[in-house]
């Protein structure tokens, strides 16, 4: 965010604190609302972490301070009457003080995304004893046969078993891939970005 739009900001719609909506980067899932001052956004933008304006304690107060449930920015903008900000933030634990993801409990996120971050952990960190971890062990050759054989299994299953059964194997197909894509070094969003484009150019 450029000074100039700082700048332009309605701070003074509410007495110099915009509402900000923080949303995980990864899975899109809402986590928190607090508030910002031009310190705080100053602050934010500077160190990389997102701080807000306490309005109960009167001063600048970074998440995670004392927690160390940090929120690391990603991105950030105003909407269209810039008076309230969109924060994308990677958390670093969890965001509510009563120990949950999110200050909602029921706000929906992408599982997909959240599965495939899984993968990408599994991937890195090979935990032993891990189904993951074998198949990520067995290489790329391995993985490739797996998500074949899941996928002749989708197919059977979608013309000679129930509505449960290809629902299973779809699922176990996709699981399959997300881990083969993690192999080759690419993920979920890359696939997401295709079908994306795709979709930009049919809606001309």
């Amino acid at each position: 965010m450029s000074p100039e739009q700082i700048q332009a900001l309605a701070w003074e719609k509410q007495g110099g604190l915009l509402p900000a909506i923080v949303q995980d980067a990864a899975n899109r899932r809402v986590l928190m609302l607090g508030y910002m001052d031009r310190a705080a956004l100053d602050a934010t933008l500077a160190t990389g972490r997102v701080t807000f304006f306490s309005r109960s304690r009167q001063r600048l107060w970074m998440k995670g301070e004392t927690s160390g449930d940090i929120l690391e920015l990603v991105s950030l903008e105003a909407d269209c009457d810039a008076d309230t900000l969109l924060v994308q933030a990677t958390p670093r634990g969890n965001t509510c003080h009563l120990g949950r993801k999110s200050c909602f409990p029921g706000a929906p996120g992408d599982f997909l995304a959240e599965l495939d971050a899984l993968v990408a952990l599994r991937e890195r960190l090979r935990p032993e004893g891990s189904y993951t971890t074998r198949l990520f062990e067995g290489g790329v050759r391995r993985i490739a046969q797996k998500v074949g054989e899941e996928g002749v299994e989708t197919a059977l299953a979608a013309v000679a078993e129930d509505d449960n059964a290809l629902l299973g194997e779809a699922a176990d197909l996709s699981f399959h891939l997300m881990v083969l894509l993690r192999a080759r070094g690419l993920g979920w969003d890359d696939v997401v970005a295709i079908l994306q484009s795709r979709h930009a150019v049919a809606s001309r």
